[in-house]
């Protein structure tokens, strides 16, 4: 199993940009393969750039990737990384190139990717996104208290905002781009070509950037060595494993020789991008196929976050996003929230079932003596939702809390993938305050 890392000290920084900032907005993937799509540390950004492509690519590495295109009339921007790392990105570019930036292209509006660009834009540059970009900001900013929290456990930031700073309004996000596609745009500078697809997946506003000179294919976020997310735990709009699918096959349709991905070094040979990117896709359309197979077979969707894996051959990993959430994101992307049961239909939450159970039970003390002994049979995530309950039938039950830490203890200790393990230390983090 491959060990995901995070950039703790990432994001938001600066109110004008943090509601763009969706929790790093494109979360880490996994360590990986040498040459595979894989995060680094922000400070791993601060001490190199990577060239390619006979020395027309450079890339300054960092959570979210910086690339700079040279041509003879001016350099193109691919991403701006996050606010924490552009200024680096760009004295470590702008050592290879002083030329008048002509175009910042954002493959999306996360804020690893666009968070940059005050640092970028010159007079005269423009800046290209995909249209669906107005209404996504406008959508995270809509959000931005939410998110503030979720990203806070999620990434282990500070609190989130409250009252009215966390509620800018419905259409509250400023513009970025001077140039909005919707389908496709293509633009020159000086003896190279700049093709910029709609490609959603990750986000609504995805977008591939294809320079046919150069066989290079820009891909943002639709590829990371790992499953992707098709659900965020922070919370997202619906991600629709079906765009993920074709916009890797119009990638694939360019039979890109260098694939540069904004997580991660590229993968270099055509072949190898082949390879690599159509194991991804079929990795997604099998989940995705199974998972509706499921459906029309009547299964429930914790028996198929149970049960659907990926086959050996088309194991990617799960650093980043792990299966059983991507069904059930699928699952719900398709049906919503109601499950069948008819006491779902009404406001009374599964706690307070639960903490009336604990009570018929005795109170949280048996229900956390229960839990202690599951957790000893090897059954975490049993045991902590055990806990769960005893907790909403005594808040602040001492020995409930003690078991609920060693449970997410134990399962923190088995945790591969950075998003669990980021909500996980958020509960040990409370389990502990609760504790004092």
């Amino acid at each position: 199993m491959r060990l995901a890392v995070l950039a703790a000290a990432l994001l938001m920084a600066g109110p004008a940009l943090a509601h763009e900032q969706e929790a790093a907005l494109g979360a880490p993937a996994p360590d990986g393969r040498p040459g595979a799509a894989q995060p680094t540390t922000t400070g791993a950004s601060q001490t190199e750039a990577l060239h390619f492509a006979g020395g027309r690519i450079h890339q300054a590495i960092g959570f979210g990737n910086t690339y700079l295109v040279t041509t003879r009339a001016g350099d193109v921007v691919i991403d701006t990384s996050s606010v924490q790392t552009a200024r680096r990105h760009r004295e470590l570019l702008r050592a290879v190139s002083k030329a008048p930036v002509r175009y910042i292209v954002l493959t999306h509006a996360h804020g690893d990717h666009a968070g940059g660009v005050p640092f970028w834009r010159e007079p005269g540059t423009k800046v290209v996104e995909q249209a669906a970009s107005v209404e996504f900001r406008n959508y995270m900013t809509r959000l931005s208290g939410f998110y503030a929290h979720r990203n806070a456990a999620q990434f282990g930031l500070a609190p989130g905002r409250s009252g009215a700073e966390a509620n800018p309004g419905n259409y509250a996000a400023p513009r970025l781009a001077d140039v909005l596609f919707e389908h496709e745009t293509t633009f020159k500078v000086g003896d190279l070509t700049f093709r910029v697809l709609a490609t959603p997946g990750e986000t609504p506003d995805h977008a591939t950037v294809w320079i046919p000179e150069l066989k290079a294919a820009f891909v943002g976020d639709n590829f990371y060595d790992s499953f992707p997310n098709l659900y965020t735990l922070r919370g997202t709009q619906q991600r629709k494993a079906l765009d993920y699918v074709e916009s890797i096959d119009k990638v694939l349709a360019l039979n890109p020789e260098i694939m540069l991905p904004s997580h991660g070094r590229p993968v270099v040979g055509a072949a190898e991008v082949r390879r690599q990117l159509t194991k991804y896709r079929d990795a997604i359309l099998y989940v995705h196929d199974a998972t509706v197979r499921g459906m029309n077979e009547g299964k429930g969707v914790y028996e198929l976050m149970r049960t659907i894996k990926l086959p050996p051959e088309l194991d990617v990993g799960e650093g980043y996003g792990q299966i059983a959430w991507s069904v059930r994101g699928i699952y719900e992307g398709y049906a919503g929230w109601f499950d069948g049961d008819a006491a779902t239909m009404y406001a009374v939450s599964p706690a307070e079932a639960e903490a009336e159970l604990a009570r018929l039970g005795g109170g949280a003390g048996p229900v956390a003596a229960r839990a202690r002994a599951i957790l000893a049979d090897g059954r975490p995530t049993l045991a902590l939702r055990l806990t769960s309950a005893a907790l909403a039938a005594e808040p602040g039950h001492r020995e409930t809390l003690m078991v609920r830490k060693a449970a997410l203890e134990a399962l923190l200790t088995q945790s591969r993938n950075s998003n669990e393990s980021g909500w996980l230390r958020a509960a040990i983090a409370q389990a502990d305050a609760g504790l004092k």
